[in-house]
């Protein structure tokens, strides 16, 4: 049986998941801004246009098998090992058509110059999805410090790859070589610590069986993917490879808090929002609770980097880079916009409402895609993230009043308590930017501006979530006294 959920194993599932992702922040704060001054906008641009690619016919391949795991009542091995086998073939057909198909699928998404590169990554579909059984084993016995221990490690021995290979002159290939090592590493850890050994079994039914839950879940993630890599094809088709790479470059960095906060608290909050599917009571205060902590903690990221963007893109990024200052900070003003959904997935997910996350997916897939594409087909780079910005904050309003509806909550009550922590941190934003635009000339050095514009914002709102947020901190630090006196001593 699954192993019992409560606030502290969820809390402490959330921290090590928050302590990997915040060690894979430190490696990407430092790795990605050195390898944006060694490599060229092009070269980022090539190597993210394959990616988004690889991902895709990943994910497809998987077909949420991973996830129907997770909620299975019992460890059945004979389903296990079926999930493994299905996935390893469904693996190699991705791979090899991606290989044999390479240029006429460059081609069609605008990089004829990538072809090369998806025949070299194609080889990492089956790395990404022959750990998936591993993964989704430790999932659901709620062992993500395991997870989080090996993220860790093959993230950082990537990124040192990467980086010597950079500055040695390998170009483009010092990026293939990052992805590479990372996933084989962390396949390796995967397996060694779930301790799980694959056998030939094989059972079509037991596969089949999980259809049902695995295709829809496979439908809403295929769609939240089109969601988030379709503006870097939508970018390189109609812009080039060159706005395309300042696109990676930017959303890289302005994904760094999402990956440190955001999938961290994802992949715990899904398995413990499935075991409070029949308990309406617990589940809606797990999910405002989250929901108010993720955004506290997101939004001030999300809207502090909007405030501090051309500072931070010529210091961190160099001179080369300095005209995309503009795309990195409305980058980051539209994942800010959305910060209060950072719980909406996992909740849908872990309570069955699988088909209403499917079509809120889609309809935002295609209401993205469409927005970005007309922006960049009559307009600029710039235009293009300004739709995003819009779309984002439409998708805010619509994801919430699904989830409030499927909880129970009234909208406007719940839609208050949850954006009001983003709503004081876009403040705050505003007021560190408009000091910046006003006396940013009197501190004319762009490293002291950006210091400057963090102390300034981290002070003014740690003031104003103390005067907006009351409610909240008396809840966590009952929460904290509790935990601390039903410790053993």
């Amino acid at each position: 049986m699954p192993p019992v959920v409560n606030a502290k194993s969820v809390t402490r599932n959330v921290g090590w998941s928050v302590l990997s992702k915040t060690g894979t922040f430190g490696l990407k704060f430092v790795t990605v801004p050195i390898l944006a001054r060694i490599l060229s906008p092009d070269e980022f641009g090539a190597v993210a246009v394959a990616l988004a690619v690889v991902q895709f016919l990943a994910m497809i391949g998987g077909a949420g098998f991973a996830s129907a795991l997770i909620i299975q009542h019992e460890e059945e091995m004979e389903t296990i090992h079926s999930v493994f086998w299905a996935n390893l073939v469904i693996s190699c057909l991705m791979a090899a058509g991606l290989y044999v198909y390479s240029d006429p699928i460059a081609t069609l998404l605008g990089a004829k110059e990538a072809a090369y590169l998806l025949e070299i990554m194609s080889f990492l579909i089956p790395l990404q999805l022959c750990g998936d059984v591993a993964y989704a084993l430790l999932a659901r016995r709620m062992q993500f410090s395991k997870d989080a221990l090996w993220s860790m490690i093959s993230e950082t021995l990537g990124a040192i790859l990467a980086v010597l290979l950079a500055i040695f002159g390998f170009g483009v290939y010092a990026l293939l070589a990052q992805l590479f090592s990372s996933a084989l590493i962390r396949l390796f850890g995967l397996y060694a610590v779930s301790r799980y050994a694959p056998r030939f079994v094989f059972h079509p039914r037991r596969v089949l069986a999980l259809g049902r839950f695995s295709l829809g879940m496979m439908g809403s993630e295929i769609a939240n993917f089109i969601t988030f890599q379709s503006p870097m094809v939508v970018i390189s088709r109609y812009l080039g490879l060159a706005d395309a790479g300042a696109y990676s470059a930017a959303n890289r960095f302005s994904s760094i808090p999402n990956q440190v906060v955001l999938s961290a608290v994802m992949g715990v909050l899904f398995p413990a929002f499935s075991t409070m599917m029949h308990d309406r009571d617990r589940r809606s205060q797990a999910l405002m609770l989250s929901t108010q902590v993720t955004t506290v903690l997101l939004a001030p990221m999300m809207f502090g980097l909007w405030a501090i963007a051309e500072p931070a893109m010529l210091v961190l990024f160099g001179k080369q880079w300095a005209y995309a200052w503009p795309v990195l900070s409305l980058l980051a003003l539209s994942k800010g916009i959305l910060t209060p959904c950072s719980t909406y997935i996992p909740y849908l997910k872990g309570v069955g409402h699988g088909g209403t996350l499917f079509w809120w997916a889609v309809i935002r897939a295609v209401v993205t895609t469409a927005a970005v594409a007309y922006a960049a087909a009559t307009g600029t780079l710039v235009d293009a993230m300004i739709a995003l910005c819009v779309i984002n904050a439409l998708v805010l309003c619509g994801y919430s009043w699904v989830v409030f509806r499927a909880d129970g909550t009234a909208f406007f009550k719940g839609f208050f308590i949850t954006t009001r922590p983003m709503f004081t941190a876009l403040a705050m934003a505003v007021a560190v930017r408009l000091a910046l635009d006003h006396y940013g000339h009197l501190v004319p050095n762009p490293v002291l501006q950006l210091i400057a514009g963090a102390l300034a914002g981290g002070t003014l709102y740690a003031v104003l979530v103390v005067l907006t947020e009351r409610p909240l901190l008396k809840k966590l630090k009952e929460m904290v006294r509790n935990r601390r006196s039903a410790s053993p001593v």
